[in-house]
């Protein structure tokens, strides 16, 4: 992969489900000088030495939260994957304040940590949960994905490219469903949980989601929030799939959840732009130092614009997985 070849690129958030993944595809793939992982966690940082202890690893303790450490990390970094948050919905309703401190004042230290050490590229993940929040941690996501696109303006010509990705739920990562309902069917639970029986998530595999980051470093231009194309699925669905039996049992809507997930507001879709494998929404504000045509990518590929009130919604999706699909995702994530 030359994009990375001889590259230093630093992880935010790196200990979690997705860095550990994107990690082991660098060190199979690529050639980096080095991979900083940054995390405020000691513990999952020695856990994660045990597993990825490659000369060029590094590991940084900091938090996002801290502008002066985030800006010592950065030094001679070529690209940075901002992947640190808060991102349980219930705790963020609860410690809104909190949330806010590290998804939106941690996404402007890293903005201006970039910006200090002239890296390359940036990618900040985001989540389907920040297109038309009703919940804090999206809405916090929201203004961190519009503190990504600004900063471009910020970066000026010559300095930084800023780019987001949004997708779904994934697949076995810790904020799944899927660990937790394997957890309660070893313990011998007949019928799980289930918020609402009409409820449908879009379905993404940490291997997808890295893989999309990866090809977005090749893509972006600065300013892009690119949405892949993925499945979605029924929650019910996914409960037979796993349990073997349809029976669930309802528990009610936690607090800032939602029925359906969107990655594409109607509101946006004037500024939506159709690839063969994925959308990019265009951004609203005009970057005055530069002229770029999202219609077409650094990769080649050229996209055309979405239809007059186009929707991109979990539960309108055309793409549903079956539940012989979701138990062989089962299978592979175990």
């Amino acid at each position: 992969m030359k994009t990375f070849e001889n590259k230093s690129i630093l992880i935010t958030g790196g200990t979690g489900s997705f860095g550990k993944r994107f990690v082991n595809y660098l060190l199979n793939n690529a050639a980096p000088k080095k991979i900083i992982i940054y995390s405020r966690d000691e513990l999952k940082q020695f856990e994660m030495q045990q597993q990825f202890n490659a000369s060029c690893m590094r590991y940084f303790i900091g938090d996002v939260r801290d502008n002066e450490r985030l800006k010592i990390a950065m030094k001679d970094v070529d690209f940075v994957v901002h992947a640190a948050a808060l991102k349980q919905v219930p705790a963020a309703e609860y410690n809104p304040n909190e949330c806010i401190k590290t998804n939106i004042n941690g996404a402007q230290n890293v903005i201006d940590a970039a910006i200090a050490n002239n890296v390359s590229r940036v990618i900040a993940l985001s989540t389907d949960k920040a297109a038309n929040p009703v919940n804090l941690y999206g809405a916090t996501k929201l203004a961190s994905d519009k503190l990504f696109v600004a900063a471009n303006n910020i970066s000026g010509a010559t300095g930084p490219r800023f780019s987001v990705v949004r997708y779904g739920n994934v697949v076995g990562s810790r904020g799944s469903v899927v660990p937790f309902f394997r957890k309660l069917l070893a313990e011998g639970c007949t019928r799980l949980p289930v918020t609402h029986a009409e409820m449908t998530r879009f379905w993404i595999t940490l291997d997808e989601g890295v893989e999309f980051v990866v090809k977005n470093f090749s893509r972006m231009q600065g300013g892009e929030v690119f949405v892949p194309k993925i499945p979605s699925i029924r929650i019910t669905d996914l409960v037979e799939a796993m349990s073997g039996n349809a029976e669930f049992e309802l528990v009610g809507i936690r607090p800032g959840e939602k029925l359906h997930e969107v990655m594409v507001p109607e509101e946006m879709a004037h500024h939506t732009v159709e690839f063969d494998d994925h959308y990019v929404i265009a951004p609203a504000i005009t970057f005055f130092d530069k002229n770029v045509d999202y219609r077409h990518n650094r990769l080649g590929e050229t996209g055309h614009p979405v239809a007059d009130k186009f929707e991109y919604h979990s539960g309108k999706n055309p793409h549903f997985l079956t539940i012989s699909e979701l138990q062989d995702l089962d299978r592979k994530t175990l």
